[in-house]
């Protein structure tokens, strides 16, 4: 089973992502950008699914940290802003792709299927 590290401090999106993914992958679960990263550098998740608003390390500086050592793993940036420049941004930070809040599972489901090949 596939290892899929969350990284997101909302608890109702935590719930909700859980929901959808606990039955076909294995979740750990970081609740700020500091705990993320020690997460993805000790537990070398399958995918990474990085929120942007975090404390303590926003998802950009915590997708950096983790590309310093790791530039394998897939990280999937999620976030509530729709423009494209956070798109961008989640990019140039070394995201492989950015999905919008609210999610959409279907979308989810099928970025996730796309990178875990």
């Amino acid at each position: 089973m596939k290892t899929i590290l969350v990284v997101e401090d909302t608890e109702l999106n935590i719930d909700l992502i859980s929901q959808l993914l606990e039955d076909d992958y294995n979740l750990l679960i970081a609740r700020d950008g500091l705990q993320g990263v020690e997460m993805a550098l000790k537990n070398k998740p399958d995918l990474i699914l990085m929120d942007i608003s975090l404390p303590l390390l926003d998802g950009y500086a915590a997708t950096r940290k983790i590309r310093e050592t790791n530039r394998s793993t897939p990280i999937i940036g999620l976030s509530a802003h729709a423009m494209s420049g956070h798109e961008q941004s989640a990019k140039e930070a070394g995201c492989n792709d950015y999905l919008t809040k609210p999610l959409n599972d279907e979308l989810l489901l099928s970025t996730l299927k796309e990178y875990l090949k």
